[in-house]
């Protein structure tokens, strides 16, 4: 999975589980950047009477680097938010159909604030209690989901557009062969049994996530606020990654079923590129990993040099892969995919460098138009605009680095590897099967209806 319960803590703390960041040059808006952070894993459309909600003690935020530097965020975006009760007499999470998202009928309604920081001029609140829409409960009361959707999709100052409420999961991959050893079931069919076939099974089917959202001006995000132009120049870059907190110290009130939350808050989550604390940090660092910042990531190098992954494949494999299993040198690519960017003069007209500060940063160059094509390989297929530059909903991400990992990326940095066949070619098998993306912000689809949907297949928005 890109993020969803991967460390032992977080995996006990959902509203604070941070599952997927995407950061891209947003298509039909070019001038523009979206931002999105998703949180609370393997939402059951039908998980009623007391649905998904974001946490009002959680503080969420999303970070960004225009610095090459990963110590402090130069600019921060923070959504802090706030439940009501409207019905203090009802059990229901609603008494009617919900047509819009102020009605009464609306029984637990929740709104949220943004702020910014930037570097050397502290924080700015840019809007209060904005509405959420609610969940997507069925078609008797969410009869009109698109509409409250669209009705929580809030334009606020300095040209920025949020958005914050549930959304169907974008994020694809077979769990079940992931897991099971690196059983990737087209593959394993192909080189195992000839005659058989078999497509990769979307564990995430079905199923949603809470996201928050936030389109802004690209000169929102670089130094100097400045209009990036130039591929080649490294301020035309900047990294993104997103972050859950919360108080140091909570206290139970006996015989109230509540809490009283108090202190510094302190980071239990965070996220920058998919996969990376999911399948590269060894189980006994995770939660560490996620209580630090990226500037402490130099530790976390050595496993990126040599993942863990590369060397089961050949073992899991016998003879596929006996290129990889010769090659004993650290793994540059990845080393430069995911911790520095990738230099100028490694891949032709393009740039994702940071310097050579190693930290987990989604690096998006924002010189780099949208693709007029885009080819869900990303970067790897020629799609400049795609992961590792950033990362959009329909980049296949699992497909990308599972590839990298099996040593495609490699030639980029040493030209005298040659890949295994099998490398340029590896994937889970799967496609995003749950409500498809919008072309328009907040762009992640519909969540799916919990009366709709049937346990392990897409649900309807109806």
């Amino acid at each position: 999975m890109s993020s969803h319960r991967e460390a032992p803590e977080v995996s006990k703390d959902p509203v604070a589980d941070n599952t997927d960041v995407y950061a891209f040059v947003s298509p039909d808006k070019p001038s523009h950047v979206t931002l999105i952070a998703n949180f609370i894993p393997f939402q059951n459309p039908q998980g009623g009477p007391n649905f998904y909600e974001f946490g009002d003690d959680v503080l969420y935020e999303i970070k960004i680097s225009n610095s090459g530097t990963a110590g402090e965020a130069d600019i921060v975006y923070r959504f802090r938010f706030v439940t009501g009760i409207r019905n203090k007499k009802t059990f229901l999470y609603n008494t009617g159909p919900i047509t819009s998202i102020s009605d009464s009928t609306w029984t637990r309604p929740q709104y949220y604030s943004v702020t910014r920081y930037e570097k050397g001029k502290g924080w700015t609140t840019l809007a209060e209690r904005l509405a959420c829409p609610p969940v997507n409960v069925g078609p008797r009361s969410t009869p009109n989901y698109e509409k409250l959707a669209a009705q929580a999709v809030h334009r606020i100052a300095g040209g920025r557009t949020v958005f914050a409420g549930q959304r169907a999961e974008g994020f694809h991959v077979d769990l079940g062969s992931i897991f099971d050893l690196g059983t990737l079931r087209p593959y394993q069919m192909a080189h195992l049994i000839p005659s058989a076939a078999a497509a990769g099974v979307n564990g995430t089917q079905g199923l949603n996530v809470h996201s928050i959202a936030i389109q802004v001006p690209k000169t929102d995000l670089t130094a100097g606020h400045g209009a990036p132009t130039d591929v080649d120049d490294t301020r035309s870059v900047i990294g993104v990654w997103a972050t859950a907190s919360r108080q140091k110290i909570r206290v139970l009130k006996v015989g109230q079923g509540k809490a009283e939350d108090a202190g510094p808050f302190r980071q239990v989550s965070r996220l920058g590129n998919p996969l990376f604390n999911e399948v590269i940090t060894p189980m006994a660092e995770k939660d560490t990993w996620n209580s630090v910042g990226p500037d402490g990531d130099k530790r976390f190098a050595q496993y990126v040099a040599r993942p863990e992954l590369a060397g089961l494949l050949p073992v899991l494999y016998p003879g596929v892969f006996p290129r990889l299993a010769a090659y004993k040198k650290d793994r540059a690519d990845l080393l430069a995919i995911l911790l520095t960017g990738i230099p100028k003069g490694v891949v032709p007209g393009f740039q994702n460098y940071t310097g050579a500060n190693q930290a987990d940063m989604l690096r998006l160059n924002l010189a780099v138009p949208p693709a007029k094509k885009p080819n869900p390989i990303g970067l790897v297929a020629g799609d400049a605009a795609g992961f590792p530059n950033g990362r959009r909903p329909i980049d296949d991400v699992v497909a990308i680095e599972l590839r990298a990992v099996a040593g495609a990326t490699i030639p980029l940095v040493d030209p005298s590897f040659t890949p295994d066949d099998a490398s340029g070619g590896l994937t889970d098998g799967t496609s995003n099967t749950n409500p498809p993306f919008l072309d328009v912000f907040p762009y992640l689809g519909t969540p799916a209806g919990g009366y709709q949907t049937t346990p392990g297949t897409a649900g309807g928005a109806a």
